[in-house]
This record gives structure tokens, sequence and C-alpha cells, in this order.
């Protein structure tokens, strides 16, 4: 009698802990179940503050020792209009001069007037970014003294991104959590804490094609939520 007593007890007390084990798993599997999966966006424009402003020049030629002289005074030229106009010549790069020969060109027939075709590049670096935007703008002054400049692939760089992303992160997160908490009300729920969480990328683009040295920055976190 006494054996069968202890025997239902071990069997009641193991019935309960599967019921236990069993009512658990289906709690935890329900709240699982329970989550939000949303996304927030930041956003900021800010002022490009590296500009890259490539100032190439071609000239032609017989004299190959003479052309090479010509290109050099040029050179000097270019880099005095831009000191005289304050650019500091530590942001100032001379590439060596690139040289064509038309001569060695098999598959022309007659040959052009000049042999050769020397170019260069002058090319400015600058934080000063309003000023290397003014001295574009005249460009058109090396011209009036003979030179045929081609000023193209201006570029504008924004290099301090590492000093905006926490905030920006914090600011997409907040923003994730709002479109959490009203998908939270229209389903009678309230939003728990994250269960999961991933940045983006972040990106850099122009604001518009008319306005390359402001930038748009922009980042997308996916955050998942639990909703109690």
């Amino acid at each position: 009698m006494k054996n069968r007593i202890v025997e239902a007890s071990i069997l009641a007390v193991g019935l309960f802990l599967i019921g236990l084990f069993i009512y658990f798993s289906v709690v935890h599997i329900t709240d699982s179940k329970r989550i939000v999966s949303v996304k927030g966006l930041a956003e900021r424009e800010v002022l490009a503050d590296v500009v890259t402003w490539p100032i190439s020049f071609t000239q032609t030629g017989n004299d190959l020792p003479n052309l090479y002289d010509l290109t050099v005074n040029t050179n000097n030229v270019i880099i005095k209009f831009l000191t005289d106009n304050g650019i500091e010549s530590s942001d100032i790069s001379v590439s060596a001069p690139t040289v064509y020969d038309a001569y060695q060109n098999r598959y022309s027939e007659q040959k052009p007037p000049y042999r050769y075709e020397m170019t260069s590049v002058v090319t400015v670096s600058s934080n000063n970014i309003d000023k290397v935007r003014e001295l574009i703008n005249r460009q058109g002054e090396l011209m009036r003294m003979g030179i045929a400049i081609s000023s193209w692939g201006v570029n504008y760089e924004y290099t301090k991104l590492n000093d905006i992303k926490p905030d920006m992160i914090e600011e997409a997160t907040e923003n994730s959590r709002l479109a959490a908490q009203q998908f939270a009300k229209n389903s009678d729920s309230k939003v728990g804490k994250i269960q999961t969480a991933s940045q983006g990328q972040f990106s850099i683009s122009d604001r518009d094609d008319n306005s390359p040295n402001i930038k748009r920055v922009r980042v997308v976190t996916s955050v998942v939520y639990q909703l109690d």
C-alpha cells in the first residue's frame, strides 16, 4: 500500500512537471509570435567639406622640348591665378604631363599638322569650399589669358560622417519605435523591448543636380519589437 502511494505521488509530480513544461512552451511560442518588424529612417542635409577641382589643358606642337617648356609655363600661370586668389599652395598639385604622338598612329594615312599633344592637369583639393566655387565661376579669366582649360570632374565630399552617425542612428531607432507604437495601438498592444535590430548602410548623395556641395545623408534601421 505504501509503495502504491509513493508511486502515485511520483506519477502526480511527473504529470505536473510535464504540464508545466507544456504550459511554458506554449506561452513562449505564443510570445515569440507577438512581434512587429519596422524600419526607421533618418536624414540630414550637410555641407561638403572637401572639394577636388582638376584643371586640364592640352597644347600641340612639333618640337617636344619647347612644348614641354610651354606646358610648364602654363601650369605656373594657373598656379599663380589660384594662389593670388586665396588658394593655399599646399592644396595644389600638378600631375606629370602626358604626351600623344600623332605620327605613331598607324591607322592614319595623313599626318596631322602637329605631331605632339601634351596634356597637363593642375588639381586643387581644398577644405575652402566657398573660395574654390568662386574661382570655378571665374575660370573664364584663364581663358582670357589664352589657356583653353577643361574643368571636368569637380568632386565634393563629406568626410565627417562619424561625427553625426550616433545621433542619426538614435533618431532612426526612435522613428522605428514610433512606427511600432502606431501598429501596437491599432492591434490593442503595447510595444515591448527590442528583440533584434540591424543598422542599414549610410548613403551620401547630392541633394540635387544644381547643388553638389550640399549632401543628403541617409540611414535606415530595421528593428523587431516585442508586443505585450
